[in-house]
């Protein structure tokens, strides 16, 4: 049986993480609101589970159905399930953070290169073959 495993793209670069779940970090550039995202690789899915966001300005307000826990409002997007996530990633603003299992890192230090186009998807059957 193959393990579940997340696959990387930067620019033509491929990186292979074993991951059945992981949390996406990333702060507004403007307002320094920081986000988190949490997700499940379920086959040829990314099922978003989760999110969070601390605090709101600048059109990056909370939905109407968030739930404030202290600093931090909680909720459920209604867009659940992705087949890919597409990252923007600018030397402007800190990188996105990936963490799984708890273990957080900067995009970069799980996939070294430069700030080009990121995608985030389920690994392919014959990628994740090497995620073992």
């Amino acid at each position: 049986m193959i393990a579940s495993a997340l696959c990387i793209v930067v620019g033509a670069a491929l990186h292979v993480v074993p991951a059945t779940g992981f949390t996406l970090q990333w702060q507004h550039t403007v307002e320094k609101i920081l986000w988190e995202e949490d997700y499940v690789v379920a086959g040829d899915w990314l099922y978003l589970s989760s999110a969070r966001v601390r605090g709101s300005g600048a059109g990056m307000e909370p939905p109407p159905d968030a739930v404030q826990v202290g600093p931090v409002w909680h909720y459920r997007p209604a867009q659940r399930w992705h087949r890919d996530l597409k990252l923007a990633r600018s030397a402007f603003g800190r990188d996105y953070e990936l963490c799984i299992d708890g273990a957080c890192r900067s995009l970069a230090a799980w996939a070294p290169a430069s700030l080009a186009p990121t995608t985030l998807s389920p690994c392919a059957d014959s990628a994740a073959g090497g995620a073992r």
